[in-house]
């Protein structure tokens, strides 16, 4: 498959196009930017791949599909531009500033028949599918409460604003993780600071489980990345999944074979059951499953790896946050 990507900035540069070029079923064509900077880091980092001046372009050299990584006020018109040329698309997240930006955009790829999907990656990490293979052998019980977080300390310049602010950044991996492991959200609680560099969302889910959620860009010592609290013991792991870290140092899914996502001893978690822990292996992570699992759902092999009617839900989520974050109140969904 044919594959082009649009923006070539930290997302574009590191998520998206060494996973795309790494895939064995996807040509990884190139990429739409106008930047003289971003193309001379294309032509050096990729030089097999073409700098297109528009979407229209890159389809017309016979893309199929595009990747959309640019920042988050552009990404609906963008979606709605690829979907009117035919393209099938993927979106970074966040999909759309609000819900209903990204029902408009769902409702018009499946009037024309296009597929659309939206990154979310995390769903993928090395931690979360540690979590979910706990969750499905009963390891920890009935889980009572999931504590989640992305915190990092960067006070200057805080939370770019091309990720539409931290908690639509942060916040779509965690609310999207928290969805996926414990169903739909019952009541939504938030507090969020002026700058919007440090947020709490307490989601109550459906089934009974209570998510607690941190993202934060001011937090000089940040709390476990997850703490998973069941009837009969609770998993705790630190540290991020490495595969950013991986992708920024130039290693990809190509150069490291099945080295790829894998997490060193040291840094597994543990299972408490009162006492002292018991060491859990990490999955491995597999952000790199995504695009040909894409791929394989736009042949129409497989169905899509991220349901794109789970970002209005997530979206839904976030923009409770907000309103629960400027009343003060909890907001039922």
């Amino acid at each position: 498959m044919r594959f082009g990507l649009v923006g070539y900035g930290f997302g574009g540069r590191y998520f998206h196009a060494p996973l795309l070029a790494a895939a064995p079923e996807i040509d990884f064509a190139g990429v739409v930017t106008r930047s003289p900077d971003r193309r001379a880091e294309l032509a050096k980092e990729h030089p097999g791949a073409a700098a297109y001046d528009s979407l229209s372009a890159l389809a017309a050299d016979g893309a199929q599909a595009v990747a959309i990584s640019t920042p988050a006020d552009t990404h609906i018109p963008l979606a709605l531009e690829a979907i009117r040329l035919g393209l099938a698309v993927v979106v970074d997240k966040p999909f759309a500033l609000d819900a209903a930006e990204a029902r408009t955009a769902l409702e018009a790829a499946s009037q024309a028949g296009v597929p659309i999907s939206v990154y979310q990656n995390r769903r993928w990490d090395s931690d979360l599918l540690t979590v979910r293979r706990l969750i499905d052998t009963g390891a920890l019980g009935d889980v009572t409460r999931f504590e989640s977080r992305f915190e990092r300390f960067a006070p200057d310049p805080g939370p770019p604003a091309a990720g539409g602010g931290n908690l639509r950044d942060f916040g779509a991996h965690l609310v999207d993780q928290a969805l996926l492991l414990f169903g739909p959200a019952e009541h939504v609680y938030a507090r969020m600071s002026a700058r919007d560099d440090d947020f709490f969302v307490s989601i109550q889910h459906t089934g009974g489980v209570d998510a607690q959620l941190w993202g934060s860009w001011v937090q000089g010592a940040p709390g476990p990345r997850f703490r998973v609290t069941g009837t009969t013991g609770t998993y705790i792991v630190g540290g991020v999944d490495g595969q950013e870290e991986q992708l920024i140092a130039g290693r990809t899914p190509a150069t490291e074979g099945d080295r790829w996502g894998a997490e060193p001893a040291e840094r597994w978690g543990h299972v408490y059951r009162g006492g002292a822990g018991e060491v859990v292996p990490t999955e491995r992570g597999r952000w790199d499953t995504y695009y040909p699992a894409f791929a394989a759902a736009v042949r129409g092999e497989a169905p899509l790896p991220v349901d794109p009617w789970d970002v209005v839900r997530n979206i839904e989520v976030l923009d409770a946050a907000r309103e629960s974050a400027a009343t003060g109140r909890t907001i039922t969904l």
